[in-house]
């Protein structure tokens, strides 16, 4: 099979603890011809025609070497129905540029490619606002631009965590409790001073005992989490803010959460969905691009990357057959 990752640059990943870079291996290891693209370089055209999307394609060769870990090969524009699965692996901001993606990955679908995730439901499920459809497993949280609003839900829960819709890596995060001398200049910052809709979520102290990553394959668990948790004087347990990953098995209420949650987002064609669990609540739902396969793998030596390829297999092939 041939498939095509849509990627930072290059140059940008870390290999030692990249998941795509563990995705990509995973499937020179079966066999499959492995490619990769930039989001800029995605193209559609209108017309009397179906819309087709191209891209400028690499073909890549994956050493087992973090520090020199791929070979370029030859490039050029292909057509994105010409592989058999795309792979969306852009990192965030969900800026204009990535919501243009997605418009450009749902035209490249009505011209016959398998693109994974779904476009239209990685733009219907922003990774902080998704939760509102899950409220049970929710701790309480407001969403609002209103700055008044925002400072009496921090009165009512005297501990919160702030944070903006469209961040990622812990960036923008901030514990505010109702005594805090700074409360207002943080929400002024991270509201842009009432110019954007922001986040406030109650402080769940079981953070201590790490911001779990649960990630979801096909609508079902790995049978391994990986609890993030922060370092000394840190609020914000993200590995992209310095937090340590220690994997762990799937707890009970985990596997509750994951077993309610991942069947319906699975039917929505989001085949590889991040879920962030502190204690018993989910606090983000992490579609565009989930991480984590590297550390879980190398602690505990279960092969996500490999129950990745499978979903990512049986995807294609129901593709192909419904096709036919």
């Amino acid at each position: 099979m041939k498939l095509l990752f849509i990627l930072d640059p290059l140059e940008q990943l870390q290999a030692y603890k990249d998941t795509s870079v563990a995705m990509m291996r995973a499937a020179q290891a079966r066999g499959h011809e492995v490619y990769a693209c930039e989001q800029d370089s995605l193209v559609t055209g209108f017309g009397p025609e179906a819309a087709k999307v191209s891209a400028v394609a690499t073909r890549l060769r994956l050493t087992r070497n973090d520090d020199d870990w791929v070979r370029r090969g030859a490039s050029a524009r292909r057509r994105l129905r010409e592989f058999d699965a795309v792979l969306m692996r852009k990192d965030p901001p969900f800026d204009m540029g990535y919501v243009t993606s997605t418009w450009v990955l749902e035209a490249a679908e009505r011209d016959g490619a398998c693109v994974i995730n779904s476009p239209r439901a990685v733009r219907d499920h922003n990774e902080k606002f998704a939760l509102a459809e899950f409220g049970r497993f929710a701790a309480p949280t407001l969403v609002s631009r209103a700055m008044a609003d925002v400072h009496a839900f921090i009165d009512r829960q005297r501990d919160t965590v702030v944070k903006p819709l469209d961040g990622m890596g812990g960036t923008g995060v901030f514990r505010v409790r109702r005594d805090d001398p700074n409360r207002y200049a943080i929400v002024e910052s991270v509201s842009g001073c009432g110019a954007k809709a922001i986040m406030a979520q109650r402080f769940i102290p079981e953070i201590v005992m790490g911001d779990k990553r649960v990630l979801l394959i096909g609508g079902k668990p790995a049978d391994y989490v990986l609890a993030r948790m922060a370092r000394p004087g840190e609020a914000r347990a993200n590995l992209a803010a310095g937090g340590k990953g220690v994997a762990q098995k799937l707890s009970r209420r985990d596997r509750e959460i994951a077993e309610s949650v991942g069947p319906a987002l699975a039917a929505r064609g989001l085949l590889l969905v991040g879920l962030d669990v502190i204690g018993e609540y989910i606090t983000e739902i992490n579609v565009t691009s989930p991480t984590c396969f590297r550390e879980i793998q190398d602690q505990t030596g279960f092969d996500v990357a490999g129950m990745f390829l499978d979903a990512v297999e049986q995807r294609i092939k129901a593709g192909k057959r419904k096709a036919k």
